[in-house]
């Protein structure tokens, strides 16, 4: 899918030209450079191996990557990595979305982790019930703790609608499990002619589905809050040598940084495996993503860095250095926002761990950062309803749901900081066209 032609200077000026009217400081030198290296990088290997820092990922990955925080992620890994069990469970964990891209990414987002999770069983039954013991037991080991607080398990899919505490659960959706519900291991309910229903958490290892878990990770140091999240790729792989995908569909590797040298071994025997298919998938699926957060489910931001790695991925180079410098600029700190607004949510629960403390010094910090950083009316804007929003949130109760107040100002910076990402993207008219015709699908 990439295209022949690396360098069209004249699509290269224009796009130069429309950052420079968006206040996008686009350093051009620094752009060539990238498009020179990428260009050097077609025709070698996938795969590239930094041996210093024993990582590894995708040639065009590794482009976009900083080893700086390399330490921090990998304390990050202890808690959210699963361990290998010798000759049953083989592993290979990696950084994914914005921490991947820590070399543009100025102030990323979550940290998002990716683990390649290969069971070597007899049966897939055993496969699915070995999968079922990990998991549950890498729940219930981290639960809570000073730093850290597990939010919810994605394991299973309903096999019928049911109403539970969570909401109403159409059937064959993913099962959101929430840490009460792993300890007792089921999720009661109602049917809907009202009569009682259950999933244990052995039913739902029947059809794995989804495999995901997320916590929410306090810095007591420097009072930050992080979405960790770490998403499984789980295979059975038989006697015979056949890898079996338990989902269904075994994940390229396109977008992420293999965090130790020791899992090439792993990673090897799983990517021969890969469908021929798999950069045409990946982007399909990225589209419909970017489709949802231009239409459905309005995330300008978030459209903004999928649509980076599709431009990257095929060919679209000049518009995917235009991204690149835009997640470098300073005013790409309101990406953060979004990591705010997430963390309100899972601290402000009933099970929440999370000193406020914690929250209100990560607001605090975004806050002081947004006035260091930016400047102009839409910037002043933003300052002004983050702080109403920090100073509703100082008189809400913990544990019960948010008030309409502050629900009010948590979609008004969402509102804010949407506008000013959409501005950026709509004022390249390449972008435009493309979102337009992503809009239209």
């Amino acid at each position: 899918m990439e295209s022949n032609v690396i360098n069209p200077s004249e699509e290269m000026n224009r796009i130069v030209e429309s950052a420079r009217r968006l206040g996008v400081e686009m350093d051009e030198s620094e752009a060539a450079q990238w498009l020179t290296a990428i260009a050097a990088t077609k025709g070698e290997v996938d795969v590239v191996v930094d041996v210093r820092d024993g990582i590894f990922g995708h040639r065009i990955t590794m482009l976009d990557f900083s080893p700086d925080r390399l330490a921090y992620f990998r304390k990050i890994g202890q808690l959210v990595g699963f361990s290998d069990e010798a000759g049953v469970v083989e592993t290979a964990l990696a950084l994914s979305g914005s921490a991947a891209q820590s070399r543009i990414q100025t102030y990323p987002g979550d940290a998002d982790f990716f683990e390649r999770v290969n069971i070597i069983t007899p049966t897939r039954e055993e496969a699915c019930r070995i999968l079922a013991r990990v998991m549950r037991d890498k729940a219930l080991s981290s639960l809570k703790g000073a730093t850290y607080q597990l939010i919810e398990v994605k394991f299973g899919s309903y096999p019928f609608a049911m109403e539970t505490s969570s909401g109403s659960q159409k059937k064959d959706s993913p099962i959101a499990w929430v840490p009460a519900e792993i300890e007792n291991g089921r999720i009661t309910g109602k049917l809907a002619d009202g009569s009682p229903a259950e999933i244990t958490w052995d039913q739902a290892s029947e059809n794995p589905g989804w495999c995901k878990l997320d916590w929410v990770v306090a810095d007591p140091i420097d009072q930050q809050l992080v979405n960790a999240s770490n998403m499984l790729d789980v295979t059975w792989e038989a006697p015979d040598g056949t890898i079996v995908p338990l989902d269904g569909y075994l994940d390229p590797y396109f977008q992420e940084v293999y965090l130790e040298s020791e899992s090439i071994p792993i990673f090897s025997k799983l990517a021969k495996h890969v469908d021929s298919n798999a950069l045409d998938d990946y982007v399909a699926s990225l589209e419909k993503e970017v489709h949802k957060y231009v239409t459905t489910s309005p995330n300008y931001g978030k459209a903004a860095k999928r649509m980076y790695n599709i431009f990257r991925l095929t060919g679209r180079y000049q518009e995917a250095a235009y991204l690149r410098e835009l997640f470098d600029e300073p005013t790409t700190v309101l990406y953060q926002v979004w990591s705010l607004i997430r963390t309100i949510d899972d601290t402000f629960n009933s099970s929440s761990s999370i000193p406020l403390d914690t929250l209100f010094g990560q607001a605090d910090t975004l806050i002081m950062t947004v006035v260091d950083v930016l400047e102009g009316e839409q910037e002043t804007e933003i300052v002004r309803q983050l702080l109403r929003l920090r100073n509703i949130l100082s008189r809400e109760a913990p544990g019960q749901e948010l008030s309409p107040q502050a629900e009010a100002a948590r979609a008004e910076v969402i509102n804010l900081v949407n506008n000013f990402f959409y501005e950026k993207l709509v004022g390249v008219p390449a972008i435009k066209v493309y979102l337009d015709d992503i809009a239209a699908k």
